[in-house]
Order: C-alpha cells, then structure tokens, then sequence
C-alpha cells in the first residue's frame, strides 16, 4: 500500500481510521495551518508521541521544527495558496542517536491536507560527529587538559555545507566548477552531465555570473564582501533562491538556498521594523540599557527563544550582559561568566572575519563537498560561507548547553571583536534570510551605540585625567626638582588613575604618596621591574601584582595592583601608582577551572558538560588598569623626561661648554693682550728708529717725513696700548688714547708746541674705529703744528665727545689764520698723501667731516 499512496493512488480520506493505522507509513492529517488533526500509529512511533500528545498541535513548528524551512513547510503553504497541493521529495529529519533518510508525500484531501512519511533508512552523522558522540560514551572522567588543543581545531575547513543550502566552488580566473556541495540537484536542474568542470554560465544565470567576473575584475568581491541576489532557475518552476557570491582563498563561492515564497510565511523582518528597532535602540543613554533594547528587539525579530548580549573582557573571559527570553526558558545566563576555553582563539578569530552564522537543526546531517580530481587535494576554505556547519565539538557543547537552533553575529566596536549578539533555540529554527540581514544590521546599530556610549563616557574621563596631566606638566616647567612638582604641589601623581597610592623612584630615593608599600618593598620592585622588563619597554600594568610577583602577597591589601613607567632609558627614575584589592565574587556558569575535558580516540577534547552557577571569590585582585591610562601614564614619564630630565642634562652640558668658552676667552685674552703689548713695543721701537733717522738727516723735506712716518706709528702703537690696558679686548678708551697720542706729538713738535684737550672719560669705541680715529688726529693735529703755527710754537684744540648711541665726535682747531678759500682744489702744500690718509680713514668707517675757520682751521669729525 505504501507504493500505491506514493503514487497518489489510494484516497486516504475514504479508508477509516483503523484502515489508516495499518499503513506501514506514517500518515498525518493536517489543516491549512499545519495544525494536526488526525495521524495514524506509524506516525507515532515515528515521532515518539501518541496520537493524543500530537492531535491538535503544529506539526512544523511543535512536532517537528526541522521541517519548518521553505524546503518543507514552504511547499505546503505554497500548495495550499495553489489550491492544488502535491508534492513529493526526500528529507532529513536531524535525529540522535542516528538521523532518518524519508521519502515525502504532501497531498490535498477533500476536507484537508495529508502528509507521508515513508523512512528510506538510517544515516550516519559524519565521521567527526560520530567520533564527538562515542567519545562521550567512552568518557570515564571529566579531566582538564590544555584548551590551546581547541584553538587548532581547523573549523574554516570543515568540509560540509547545512543541509538547507547548496554550494558551488569555482576557479576565480576561468570560472569553471571545482567542487560543490553533494545536494547541488536540490537546487540546479539534473541534465545528466557532471558538474564539475562545467563553467559556472552554464548552470547559473548570465547576468550574475557576469556581476561576478565585474566584481572579481574591479577586486570587490574579496575580504568578505559578496553579491547577494534572488535567483530564478530554468526547471525549477519559478521558484526563488538566494545567491550569495564571495571570493576567498582562489575560490569564487556561490550558496544558494529556497527562499520563501512569501516572507510572512517565516515572519520575514520588514524595514520599517528594523527602522523603528534602529531608532529605539539610539535613544538608550546607557549600555546596559542598550543592551537590554538590543536583546528585546533582536528576540522579536528573528523569534529566538533567547538572546544574549555577550561581552568580552581582556582575558576573552565573557558576561552575559544582557538577556531577554521566553517566560519558560529555564536556564538563566544574565550575569553568569564563561572561561576563553569557550569560544577559543580561532573561533573568535573567526568571528572577526565572518561576522554572522545561523545554525537550523544542530543535529543535522552535514552535507560534504565533492571536489573535482583536478581541483587538488587543498581543502574548500569555507571562512566566509554563509552555510558553513559547524564544528562537532561546537555542535556539541550547545547540546551540552540545551541549545538546537543558534544564531551568532559578532559585535564589532571599532575594528575589534567586543561581544556577540547570541541567539538560542530549544528546537530546530530557522531564520528567513531577511530577517538574518536585519538581525546582523540591528546587531552593528548596537555596536555603533556602544562605540557612542563607551567613547564618550572615555572622552570625559580621558579628559579630567589629561587635564589633571597638563597641569602637573605645568608644574614640572616651572620647578627645578621634579620629583617635588609632581609630589608637593595642588595636584599630584595621586590625582591620576584613581590610585589611592603613588610614588617616585629617584636613584635609591623614593617618595610616597597615599596608601603604599614601604620604601623599602618599592625599591624592591624598582629592582624587580628593571630586571623583568624587556630593554626598550618602558611601562608595566597588573592589576593582579601578587600572581607575578608572589613578595606583593605581603602588602595586596593596598596594592594588588600596579602601574609603572620608566623615565628614561637608564632606568634611574620611576613613576608608581598603586591600586587596593577589591575583593569579590564572580558567578561563573560552570567551573573556569576545567573549561574542556580530555576525549578518548580521535578527539583530543570534549566540551564541558555542566553550566551550573560556581561562585568563585576572588582576592588579589585590583580595578585593571585600560590601555589609555597606560599610555597617559607613558606620556608623563616622557614629559619629566623631556621637560625635566633632559633640561637637566641640557643645562649640565651648556655649563661644561661654558666653562670650556670661558676658559678659551681668557686664554684668547692673555694672548691679544700679550700680542697688543708686543705690537705696542714693536711700533714704538720703530718709531724710535723713525726719530734716529729724522735726527741724521739734514734735507728739512725729509726730516718732516720722517718725523709725519714717526707720529703715524705712534698713533697706532697708543691704540694697542689702550687695548692692553683695557679690561675688554674689543673696545677702546677714545679719550685716553687721543690724550696719550697728543702729548707724544706735542713732544715731537718741539718746545713751544702744545694740545689742549678735553675728552670725555670712558668713551669705549670699537678697535678699527679707534685706530682709523687715530691716524686722522695725528693728520691734523701734525699738520697744525706744520703750516698753522709760527716758527716759536702754537697751540691746538682737540675735543673727544659723545654724539648720540654709538656715535663719537672729534673736534681739531688751530690758532692760525684759517684756510684759505678754495683750498680744497688748491695744490697740496706737502705730498698730500695725509688729506688722502685722511678721506680713507673716513671711508673705513663710515664718518664725515666738517671744515670751518673760527678763526683758524677747525676739522668736526663725527663717526
């Protein structure tokens, strides 16, 4: 009989009741809503549940869940829209200890619908599910062993695909099929040729294999992204799928799965509801209070049972954080805290690239993926497939946990992986594509808010702390001693971190601030810190010190935590702050302390078995210290160092070159004015020399050159003497050397001869000024004596003064009668080499001269 209703030919609505219960088959009578209404004794010992436990209960949402996907309960509610219902296909049922491979029939009756199952046999789950489950069998104690065996569990290549989609794999450069997933003709249309080695035109629509190579051509189809469509197939009678492409690991990926025909048929999320969820959860001011939003909202979406709000901690340690779930969900998570051995390294590494996973059935049978000889031996890297299964042992620690149908989509806040949006079903569920994409949108809202929240509760108290910073900055600039600026002042190094204790490491000094170890314990652990850091790293944060440094046992009470910078690179100075120990309790869900348990056979490690609450308390422990604070804590050391320090060492180095500069100037010193003095006494032996001569010669003519040589000589050797004389090397006495260089040429003149001078004291000019000065008074007053006097003698004026900032005044008058008019272009009397001495000497410096007869000749010259 069971062949005769698979063809559709025995009318189940004329056979009466007893007739129905002995049909071998399972037979169900259904109405429009899936709600059982009749099932005969088969179908009982098929379900496990008599007739009375099934008879007005949903048979796809209560009976059996797994069959409430568009591959199942979809064609029945598309047939019923039809108003012709015939269907017939094969089906999975998920079942431990083993699944069941069923052949079945939907038809439409007279007064309502029938389903059939006809079993085809028995299935095996897969070599590593089995191994997972015999090993549970064989488990004889539950021993902790090294959860680093979790973390290399290859979980990207698993090699099997979730029932309810399909996969193709294809080279990225031809785009020919290498490998697909071994239900393909569930979904691509049976012509009788091989798969592989096709190219992907062949099966899939032009215009999407033509987006792909577009994609793959302009390098957007990598990285995660991928192109997301709905498809029609040829021989598929209009049905649709979603496509979804990506490229990874030089394969180009297409999942296809059924979509629903209607998206209310599997409560398909609308945009206005993912709209007004986005804007509800904007408005909560705080993150617990978002959290709590996120939970509601995503529960309402996607109908989970449960939601949890699951954050990391430093350690990878996590919290539920918040949690919203049915009335009869009885195991409670909120609160609770579950070891890094949870989700280890790779599956959080994971995470991070393949941001959302949506597990139906857990106890599914995976289906495995065929690879083409010419594709190799390397395995399909199925990162970032949206059907990936998951790993047996994964599957089972959510057995473990009392979970069937998952969700998971990673929170990320600021490129890092900070929590999961975690969803949780007792019963096979499925999730409608749309509503997966409007969970993974409200999940990233949520992590936008977090990143708002957060950052802005870390902006005002980054701030107070680089307030509180500057102004100890400040200080530093204004003190000479740093270790006082940063501990006597308004603001101290107490003042930072929230530390109840501080100090400073000075050499062997220390000062202390607040609750702290003695001198003697903090110099213990400068010592401690420059023998176990690492040259070059220059900080150091614990918030558990004893652990690492068992002598901090003695004084955990006011600082089981730590915080230390370095100043500079010797290691001589040291910035401390201490935390107390904040005792507590912690409420894990099962104990931290065996996270995974040893296997037997094939399978190194077994997920752990219990989530019952275990209270652990927790003494030695300190607030931690965040990153920021660390960093901010670096930053000062470098500012004493910078501002400080390095000042310090500045100033050491300046007043050694000082001393050396100054030492070189006197010596410089010594040396001029020993040259001076030479020079002084070489041109005065010449100008003796000069007078010698003068006295053997008879020639008048001569004798006066001689003697003008002799006085030019002299006016130069009274400038270095000045110079020598002088406490400065550059500048000289005008007025002493003019009066010193007159009374020599009043002497040379001869009796009868004399300078009345008058020179203001102290008139300091530079040495070229100085002697240029000279030369033109020698000039003049010699030829005063020359040609304005008589034969018995005569007298000149001279006047050294002041002309305003850097300016002097030299003033030379005779008694004669006067320059005549136009004696400027008259013929010299002499040589003329001394008016041409004279304009020369002006030129050098930059001076002027005024001639003017009051009544004799009367020479201003201002430089």
């Amino acid at each position: 009989m069971s062949s005769s209703l698979h063809d559709g030919i025995v009318d189940l609505e004329a056979l009466s009741p007893d007739t129905i219960d002995d049909i071998e088959v399972a037979i169900l009578g259904l109405d429009a809503a899936g709600t059982i209404r009749a099932c005969n004794e088969a179908a009982s010992a098929l379900t496990g549940l008599s007739a009375s436990a099934m008879i007005g209960r949903h048979y796809f949402r209560e009976i059996a869940p797994s069959t409430n996907v568009p591959g199942f309960h979809g064609r029945f509610l598309a047939g019923i829209r039809k108003g012709r219902l015939d269907e017939a296909f094969e089906f999975v049922f998920g079942r431990v200890p083993q699944p069941l491979r069923a052949r079945i029939r939907l038809a439409q009756g007279r007064d309502g619908y029938w389903l059939a199952i006809v079993p085809l046999g028995m299935l095996a789950q897969g070599q590593s599910r089995e191994a997972v489950r015999a090993a549970i069998g064989r488990r004889a104690r539950a021993e902790p062993v090294d959860p680093m065996l979790c973390e290399r569990e290859p979980i990207h290549i698993p090699g099997a695909l979730q029932p309810n989609a399909v996969m193709v794999a294809a080279d990225p450069v031809s785009l020919v099929i290498q490998a697909h997933s071994a239900n393909v003709l569930d979904v691509l249309v049976d012509d009788g040729v091989p798969l592989a080695g096709r190219a992907l035109e062949d099966v899939l629509p032009t215009a999407f294999v033509g987006q792909i190579r577009a994609r793959l051509a302009s390098q957007t189809l990598d990285g995660g992204r991928s192109i997301r469509r709905v498809l029609r197939l040829p021989g598929r009678d209009g049905l649709s799928y979603y496509a979804v492409a990506h490229a990874h690991a030089s394969r180009v990926i297409v999942e296809m799965e059924l979509a629903p025909e209607l998206p209310e048929d599997f409560g398909g999320a609308s945009q206005i509801d993912t709209e007004l969820a986005v804007t509800r959860l904007r408005a909560a001011e705080t993150l617990n209070g978002a959290a709590r939003i996120a939970a509601l909202e995503i529960r309402a979406l996607t109908g989970f049972e449960c939601i949890l709000v699951y954050r990391f901690d430093a350690d990878w340690n996590g919290e539920a954080l918040a949690e919203d779930k049915v009335p009869d969900w009885s195991r409670a998570l909120l609160g609770l805290r579950f070891p890094a051995s949870d989700i280890p390294a790779q599956a959080r590494a994971l995470y991070t690239k393949a941001r959302s996973r949506f597990v139906i059935d857990r106890d599914c049978v995976p289906v495995p993926i065929v690879a083409a000889p010419e594709a190799g031996n390397a395995p399909i890297d199925l990162t970032f497939a949206q059907h990936r299964t998951l790993s047996p042992i994964h599957l089972e620690y959510q057995r473990n946990l009392g979970v069937n149908g998952s969700m998971s989509i990673s929170i990320m806040v600021e490129g890092k992986l900070w929590g999961l949006m975690i969803g949780h079903h007792r019963q096979p569920h499925y999730v409608a594509p749309e509503t997966r994409a409007a969970a993974t949108v409200l999940t990233d809202a949520f992590a936008m808010r977090v990143q708002e929240i957060e950052g802005r509760r870390l902006w005002a108290e980054r701030q107070a702390h680089l307030d509180t910073e500057g102004r100890l900055v400040r200080e530093l600039t204004r003190s000479e001693n740093f270790v006082t600026s940063l501990t006597a002042g308004s603001v101290t190094l107490l003042d930072l971190f929230g530390a109840t204790g501080a100090g400073i490491v000075s050499g062997r000094t220390v000062t202390l601030l607040g609750r702290a170890p003695s001198e003697v314990e903090v110099r213990a652990i400068a010592d401690w810190l420059r023998q176990t850091l690492p040259a070059g790293t220059m900080s150091y944060a614990t918030h558990a010190f004893a652990a690492v440094y068992p002598e901090a046992a003695a004084y955990q009470g006011p600082a089981s935590g730590l915080l230390g910078t370095f100043v500079d690179a010797s290691r001589e100075h040291l910035l401390l702050w201490f935390r107390p120990e904040v005792p507590s309790t912690v409420t894990w869900g099962g104990d931290p302390r065996k996270p995974v348990l040893a296997g037997c056979g094939p399978v190194a490690v077994l997920p752990r078995r219990s989530f019952e609450r275990w209270v652990e308390e927790r003494t030695g422990f300190a607030a931690p210290w965040p990153e920021w604070q660390v960093s901010l804590a670096t930053a000062l050391a470098q500012a004493v160092e910078g501002v400080v320090l390095r000042q310090r060492r500045k100033i050491d180095e300046l007043t050694g070159l000082l001393a050396d500069k100054e030492k070189l100037l006197i010596q410089k010193d010594l040396l001029t004015r020993e040259i001076d003095h030479r020079v002084k006494n070489s041109l005065q032996i010449v100008s003796a020399f000069l007078q010698m001569q003068r006295r053997q010669i008879s020639d008048p003519d001569a004798r006066q050159a001689f003697a003008e040589t002799s006085a030019r000589v002299m006016s130069v050797a009274r400038v270095h003497d000045s110079l020598y004389q002088a406490e400065s090397v550059e500048e000289v006495d005008l007025g002493q050397t003019i009066e010193n260089l007159c009374s020599d040429l009043a002497g040379m003149a001869g009796d009868g001869h004399a300078v009345d001078l008058v020179a203001e004291p102290g008139l300091m000019v530079p040495y070229r000024k100085a002697v240029a000065l000279s030369l033109i008074a020698t000039e003049l007053v010699t030829n005063a004596f020359k040609y304005a006097g008589s034969p018995d003698g005569g007298r000149v004026a001279v006047t050294v003064s002041a002309g305003g900032a850097g300016v002097v005044r030299m003033r030379i008058c005779d008694d004669g009668q006067g320059l005549p008019e136009g004696w400027a272009d008259a013929k010299p009397q002499g040589t003329g080499l001394g008016m041409k001495l004279i304009r020369a000497m002006l030129d050098q410096i930059n001076a002027r001269i005024e001639v003017a007869n009051a009544p004799g000749a009367c020479f201003t010259i201002t430089a």
